[in-house]
């Protein structure tokens, strides 16, 4: 899955310069006949390079696939086919990663200047989805404002 990146600023002076970098969510191969959620991790990373040091908050946008954030959906590549997955702030996946709208959740925390933020993203395909063989991906869209 890639995920794109989208900077919002706030209009006005911005006292800090601030850059983001994701690491794919690669699921890897899927088992349909798992009974046992699919679960990886992965990272966004902000750095700032001013002081005083700003709070940032990372936010993920609703799947452009399903229009939501419960669940996203990855798109089979050669086909109409859909997967759902969801995207997590917490370890236990029960805080599902989104804009901080309904029942989602965003990231914030103060980046100290040459000491950057690497966001944990927690990522799972629920069980037994009777899906086709192939790729599926989504782009979303991080943001980070701070």
């Amino acid at each position: 899955m890639a995920v794109a990146l989208l900077f919002l600023f706030s209009p006005g002076t911005v006292s800090a310069l601030c850059t983001v970098s994701t690491s794919p969510a690669d699921f890897g191969s899927y088992n349909v006949l798992l009974p046992s959620a699919h679960d990886i991790v992965t990272s966004i990373t902000v750095d700032c390079n001013e002081t005083p040091p700003p709070d940032v908050t990372i936010a993920i946008g609703p799947s452009p696939n399903s229009g939501g954030f419960d669940p996203r959906q990855m798109k089979l590549a050669s086909g109409s086919e859909f997967i759902n997955y969801n995207l997590y702030t917490d370890s236990g996946r029960t805080q599902i990663w989104g804009d901080g709208s309904g029942s989602t959740f965003t990231l914030t925390d103060k980046v100290f200047r040459r000491a950057p933020w690497i966001a944990t993203v927690y990522g799972r395909i629920p069980p037994e989805q009777n899906v086709s063989i192939g790729t599926y991906n989504e782009t979303l869209t991080v943001t980070i404002v701070w």
